[in-house]
């Protein structure tokens, strides 16, 4: 019998290839092949993870038609030169064993190359200098560079490797492509008026600056024949003022729509604008999921007989199968969420919805390219080791062994389930009544939906496993010598840091989560000390309550956005425009010099003015420290080198460390 999916899982054929399902990884970029811009054996087994999980097309994201004229990433493929051919065939091959269709994102960056790069002035639509080239010229201490407009004899000589990209996928074995026409690369450089400034054939009219993706389709066309699927990225909307918007859009896509297959609709714009846009078209955790499906229900109503793609904070095979049944798009792209669970698409064909790993939206996965590091996701540990570990499995323990986690957060529930996976004999010990640690503070709000997911699901998987857990208990150094246990991993976490100042421990001052939380109450008017990503979380919790909120932090303030950026990614950008709006009032250089029963004294950094603010409740949140000396209590009960610290304990940092760190110690136990 077949799953409720009905819809998602309802096989196409277009131009005779059978597609088994209307899921499609979105293009990641994973830094995985190598230098020389050809596919890595380490490529191959990465991508098997999603090819396995059950998705019909699997894309990889900006492969160069011409690497020494477009290439924006360490590690990025070359589609120009034959020699692509044979890595190719092995990447197609291995998804042909799950049947599933694996393909390119056939790209030309334009103006997004920098001269460093590639020792030459960028070539693009036309002669104009970005506002990204503006600030990278600022950091490279030279004049900004523009852009080399392209000539007729050049736009040619580009369509022609467009398709000659194309025609060595087709030789590999690969029947689709997805050409990217969006995000401000060089076929939307050609179609947008943000960048297209020409008079001639090229520029002016809508039709006029179509006229180069129709020739680059038309050309992949002719060069790969009638059996290879043309799929086309658009951006529906480059937001951007000048940019290219959905009216438009509109038109741009009925010039289109006779020469591709189908139209993949996302939005904004990739690099330019110092990734102002990027938000547009990957989203982060503060914002809503499903954000460009609108675009994508509102091209298949102006054009029913188009096959059209949607993507953009699609978490779930539930959402995809509600898009698709509503008639809103024919295929759902997700890339971050199938990175979380590869196995997704498997769960929901058996009828387990409830087993998916949610996605954080946090983008560990896209914060290591600049490194550059390999890909790997926060919650799907896995994908750090798909070379290792090529059948997505952890391989059984040698010997089994008694195995104690001390801490029941994320950390030592990772290392619980996976311990247990690998048939040791577990204890878990929390000094809690419940599991689940700092996570509960980090989901307490409500728009922290995609944490509060996470949460749910990593509850289930402790419940399911069956170790011994043993709660309310502070672990000594005494209990586990009595166990005689063969190896610990110890994951204790951090706890708050508490300032040093007068009456900070006073009824009415509390850590932020635990009022987030419900673990104690608050008032109506209430300060928050730190404005890092906790703190602001707070602050408009409790702002959407109704409270009167005041944020006070000791940093200036762009350093402090600084920091935010770094522990939480682009979400960042939403808690600025939270903090510009004047939403709440912040104080930024100002620190904490004294609580009383009714207000807070703090002291400017720079002025040494002091500032006195009403509080009937005072929330703390300045950061963290490890449980350093309950970890070295504990770290000589079992032989030491079979003795792991992981996640907080060992050094402060996200889910995606402790999820990693304690994967990894218990497959080495």
């Amino acid at each position: 019998m077949g799953s409720r999916y009905s819809h998602v899982f309802s096989p196409i054929k277009i131009r005779g290839i059978d597609f088994k399902n209307r899921i499609i990884l979105a293009p990641p970029s994973t830094n995985l092949s190598g230098r020389d811009g050809l596919i890595t054996p380490e490529f191959v087994d990465w991508f098997r993870m999603i090819a396995r999980g059950g998705a019909a097309i699997m894309y990889v994201g900006n492969a160069s038609i011409d690497i020494t004229e477009s290439k924006d990433e360490a590690f990025q493929l070359e589609l120009n030169d034959d020699r692509c051919v044979l890595p190719l065939t092995r990447y197609a091959d291995m998804a042909k064993e799950y049947d599933c269709h694996a393909s390119l994102e056939i790209n030309h960056n334009g103006k997004d190359t920098a001269f460093e790069t590639v020792g030459h002035a960028p070539f693009s639509a036309s002669s104009i200098i970005t506002a990204s080239e503006m600030t990278r010229a600022k950091r490279f201490g030279r004049d900004p560079i523009p852009s080399i407009e392209m000539t007729k004899e050049k736009i040619k000589e580009t369509v022609d490797k467009f398709a000659t990209a194309a025609y060595h996928m087709k030789k590999a074995g690969i029947d689709i492509c997805l050409l990217h026409g969006g995000h401000g690369n060089l076929i939307s450089q050609f179609t947008s008026p943000l960048y297209n400034k020409r008079t001639d054939e090229y520029g002016g009219s809508t039709e006029n600056r179509a006229r180069f993706a129709i020739e680059v389709c038309d050309a992949i066309r002719r060069k790969c024949g009638e059996d290879f699927v043309i799929e086309f990225r658009i951006s529906a909307d480059e937001i951007a003022d000048e940019g290219m918007h959905f009216d438009e859009t509109l038109q741009l896509i009925g010039y289109l729509k006779d020469h591709i297959d189908i139209c993949h609709v996302s939005a904004g714009l990739h690099s330019d604008f110092d990734m102002r846009y990027y938000r547009n078209w990957c989203q982060n955790y503060m914002m809503p999921r499903g954000f460009n499906v609108h675009y994508a229900r509102d091209v298949k109503k102006a054009y029913p007989d188009l096959l059209v793609t949607t993507v953009g904070s699609i978490v779930s095979i539930d959402m995809a199968e509600e898009i698709i049944a509503n008639g809103w798009a024919d295929f759902v792209a997700m890339c971050r969420p199938l990175m979380a669970d590869p196995d997704m698409p498997r769960k929901y064909a058996e009828d387990r919805p409830e087993d998916r790993r949610p996605c954080l939206r946090c983008d560990t996965c896209t914060k290591h390219l600049m490194v550059p590091k390999g890909i790997y996701c926060a919650v799907n540990p896995i994908s750090a080791l798909t070379s290792e570990l090529k059948d997505g499995l952890v391989p059984p323990a040698p010997v089994k062994k008694k195995v104690a986690v001390v801490g029941g957060g994320v950390a030592g529930i990772t290392a619980m389930t996976t311990l247990v996976d690998r048939g040791h004999d577990v204890t878990l010990y929390e000094k809690s009544d419940h599991l689940g640690g700092n996570v509960l503070g980090a989901a307490a709000p409500p728009f922290k939906i995609d944490c509060r997911d996470y949460l749910d699901w990593l509850i289930r998987q402790a419940e399911k496993c069956p170790a011994r857990k043993i709660m309310n208990t502070e672990v000594t150094k005494e209990i586990l010598d009595a166990e005689k246990y063969d190896a610990i991993i110890i994951a204790v976490g951090s706890e708050p840091i508490i300032p040093k100042v007068p009456g900070i421990d006073k009824p009415h001052v509390h850590w932020a989560p635990d009022a987030e939380t419900g673990k104690v109450a608050v008032g109506d008017k209430i300060v928050i000390v730190g404005a890092g990503a906790v703190g602001l979380e707070a602050a408009l919790d409790f702002a959407d309550q109704g409270k009167d909120v005041t944020v006070v932090e000791m940093q200036e303030k762009e350093a402090c956005f600084r920091n935010i950026h770094s522990s939480s990614g682009t979400s960042y950008r939403e808690f600025r425009t939270i903090v510009d709006s004047g939403r709440f009032p912040s104080y930024y250089e100002t620190a904490l010099a004294e609580v009383t029963d009714d207000k807070v004294i703090c002291v400017n950094q720079v002025t040494g003015e002091k500032i006195e603010l009403e509080a009937d409740t005072v929330l703390l949140a300045v950061g963290m420290k490890p449980l350093t000396a309950k970890a070295e209590e504990l770290r000589r009960s079992a032989p030491e080198t079979s003795v792991r610290l992981v996640g907080d304990v060992k050094k402060l940092g996200t889910i995606g460390t402790a999820v990693n760190q304690a994967f990894q110690a218990a497959l080495h136990i």
